[in-house]
């Protein structure tokens, strides 16, 4: 019998523009009621960053991709500074609605580019997972939004042949396979959260995150940017 987590999904190109608008959605208000004093916050996920400088590559990555300017190496660390260093003399409200506009036009160059840059969607996803955890924030990795991310997540880990894993989550009706084995080794198992299954693709810190079970496989191995 064939379950839902057998069965390979067809890329929805409005998947990854529909995750920015509910994370727009939900995030630009909070962003826009906070104090400056807020945006000078420390982001654990990202060290020497601060929530600002968060927003700043966040609203740089995806202009960038609205504008067509992803050339070979613009995201090693170096560029990604020099991004930030260009908002020095913004104010927050300007990199905030950069960030606004970035969110609103991407997605359907996402959508138009045949997959290809799919994984810049769930990227600022989880950086605002990021800068929600900085400030106190509720649904970190989670929200409305989490269903699109984990089925991104999901098909992302398929097409690059990441280790296999079945993940049972509380949060969500059908069981999630991740990777791909070829065969040539049983996928691992997760019980959990969503949120915490994000934590563990991107190189979250699970401290404080509710208890989970993780089974024939490492941690690390999942790590996607490791």
């Amino acid at each position: 019998m064939t379950t839902p987590a057998d069965v390979p999904e067809v890329r929805d190109p409005e998947q990854p523009g529909r995750l920015l608008t509910i994370e727009r959605d939900a995030l630009i208000p909070v962003l826009r009621g906070r104090a400056d004093e807020d945006f000078a916050r420390p982001v654990a996920a990202c060290p020497g960053w601060t929530v600002r400088q968060v927003l700043a590559h966040c609203s740089a990555v995806l202009t960038r991709v609205v504008e067509n300017r992803l050339e070979e190496g613009v995201f090693w660390p170096e560029p990604n500074d020099r991004d930030i260093a260009e908002r020095d003399g913004w104010s927050n409200a300007e990199v905030v609605d950069e960030l606004w506009r970035g969110m609103t036009e991407a997605g359907p160059v996402i959508a138009d580019a045949g997959g290809e840059l799919d994984g810049f969607a769930l990227g600022e996803w989880v950086h605002a997972g990021d800068v929600r955890e900085a400030l106190r924030e509720p649904d970190a990795y989670g929200g409305a939004g989490l269903p699109d991310a984990l089925a991104l997540l999901a098909r992302i880990t398929r097409e690059r042949g990441h280790v296999p894993l079945h993940a049972d989550l509380d949060d969500q009706d059908e069981p999630l396979r991740l990777g791909e084995s070829g065969g040539e080794r049983p996928p691992g198992r997760f019980i959990g959260d969503g949120p915490t299954l994000v934590r563990l693709y991107t190189g979250r810190p699970v401290d404080g995150a509710p208890a989970f079970e993780l089974a024939g496989v490492e941690a690390k191995e999942l790590n996607l940017f490791g």
